[in-house]
């Protein structure tokens, strides 16, 4: 899952601390979502999205894999 919190964040000129506290984690999950080796839960996406005044989908975006079916 990608995400644009790093964006969101510069255009608010807010620290991943700053945003972290905000939202009630800690810097490093903040900076683990940016990096996309954590995936937060629904709960934590709607706290990010909110402190941001947008929806989800502005912050992250689903790369969804193809299904693939073998048929023989």
């Amino acid at each position: 899952m990608k995400n644009k919190i790093k964006v969101f964040r510069a255009m608010n000129d807010l620290t991943q601390e700053d945003l972290a506290q905000a939202i009630g984690v800690t810097r490093q999950t903040i900076l683990a979502i940016e990096k996309g080796k954590y995936v937060p839960s629904l709960d934590l996406a709607f706290k990010i999205a909110r402190n941001f005044n947008v929806t989800i989908e502005d912050i992250f975006q689903y790369e969804n894999a193809p299904l693939t079916v073998d048929i023989d």
